[in-house]
């Protein structure tokens, strides 16, 4: 089936150039979801919003100085979501730079007590490292994203069940080379303040359902999400996976097909999949009977770069998904490794087999990852079109198949190893 590269520019567009930065919780990601919900009406009256509790991410100001040859100097930086204020009072600490490769091997962590600590790595995906983390009190932290060695600092945001579980500190985002600068020019202390809340609010998930002929037979699920970081239009993060779904809905409703669709685009998924979790744990056991696979676009816009998926499949799903994709010119490497940064993510660990697509133009990703330059000049929409038209015949095929059985769950290693980050990272169902 042949996707429409200026549909897709089109949809991007809206959700980057007129509605702008989409924080979950924000009336902005309101706005995108209500968008999306109309394109989705074109094709199908079973458009619907769903919204589930969230924290938003509301700044009002945030400031970061660095003692450098005894003058405090400004830096730009990131308040983490789902961390800590400091209620607009300045917060003073001594730096102590900390790398997490070998940081946390220490017993010990309470020389991190009371100071600033610059903390190379942005992701703290261990429990118990996050735990002895916050049990040592820092005065804040300051976190360094070493996949780019950038002179802007990223947005990102702490895991929201850790947080629940440990609390939090303020934590910020700061560029790599400025963190070298400090290291260079000795500098000594650094202090913060940051005004606003995390305050309570909703995302919005929007689901479009294309009523199958026969309902019972199964349901197939593709996602994607309109929620963005902080000061950023998310183009290729993710209005682009968005703008998937809604050509998906164009596409699929052109015919009836025997199995139902649902096509979905989540919010909050910038923290940590909270519009997809949530989804899941509400629709839990009809997800578990009923779901036979899920394909999320996230990030596969770049004009420049491979295309890279993630699979929790059998050997005959994987075989399938390549078939179809080599069918459309699409070429992919791979990886079987369970990946929670994902909406697929949620349904995998409910037992339902899918893959999600992404695309790389650098060694450690995407190089302008959750910075203020995702916007929609790096998009190759043809591309985007290209792979867009391959995973609906791939849909397509399976919602028709007379049998799918050989397609059905996930291999007992692969979803152990699900089950297992899902609890940990996520909290569980």
């Amino acid at each position: 089936m042949e996707a429409s590269a200026s549909n897709l520019e089109k949809y991007v567009r809206v959700l980057t150039d007129d509605i702008g930065v989409r924080m979950a919780g924000s009336p902005q990601e309101y706005q995108a979801a209500e968008y999306i919900r109309s394109e989705f009406l074109k094709y199908s009256p079973k458009a619907v919003i769903e919204e589930f509790p969230v924290f938003e991410r509301y700044v009002e100001s945030e400031k970061l100085e660095v003692l450098m040859e005894g003058k405090w100097v400004d830096f730009p930086c990131s308040l983490f979501s789902s961390a800590a204020y400091t209620g607009g009072k300045t917060v003073a600490g001594d730096l102590v730079f900390f790398d997490t490769a070998t940081g946390y091997q220490r017993p010990d962590l309470s020389f991190l007590t009371g100071k600033a600590v610059v903390h190379l790595g942005c992701h703290i995906e261990d429990e118990e490292c996050y735990r002895r983390l916050m049990a040592a009190k820092p005065a804040f932290i300051l976190f360094v994203d070493t996949r780019y060695t950038g002179t802007v600092p990223l947005a990102d945001g702490l895991f929201p069940a850790y947080v629940a579980k440990y609390g939090s500190v303020p934590s910020l985002n700061v560029a790599y080379m400025d963190a070298w600068k400090w290291l260079q020019k000795k500098a000594t202390a650094a202090r913060i303040a940051v005004s606003g809340e995390r305050r309570p609010s909703k995302t919005s998930v929007v689901v479009c359902e294309i009523a199958g002929t026969d309902p019972s037979s199964g349901v197939i699920y593709a996602g994607g999400h309109h929620d963005t970081q902080a000061n950023t239009v998310g183009a290729d993060d993710n209005a682009i996976g968005s703008a998937a779904v809604i050509e998906l809905a164009r596409l699929l409703s052109r015919k009836k097909h025997r199995r139902t669709f649902k096509l979905i685009s989540f919010g909050a998924e910038e923290q940590l999949s909270v519009g997809s979790s949530s989804y899941a744990r509400a629709h839990r056991r009809e997800i578990e009977r009923d779901g036979l696979f899920m394909c999320n676009f996230d990030s596969f816009g770049s004009a420049l770069g491979w295309m890279a998926m993630t699979l929790s499949a059998n050997e005959a799903l994987s075989g399938l998904v390549a078939e179809h994709l080599h069918r459309h010119d699409v070429y992919y490497t791979s990886s079987f490794a369970p990946c929670p940064y994902t909406d697929q993510f949620p349904f995998a660990a409910c037992g339902v087999p899918g893959i999600w697509l992404t695309r790389s133009n650098c060694a450690s990703g995407i190089f302008y990852h959750h910075r203020t330059d995702n916007v929609p000049e790096y998009i190759g929409f043809d591309t985007a079109a290209g792979i867009v038209g391959a995973s609906c015949g791939l849909m397509a095929d399976l919602a028709d198949r007379e049998d799918v059985s050989a397609f059905r769950g996930i291999p007992a290693d692969q979803q152990k190893l699900i089950d297992a980050q899902f609890q940990a990272v996520y909290g569980g169902f």
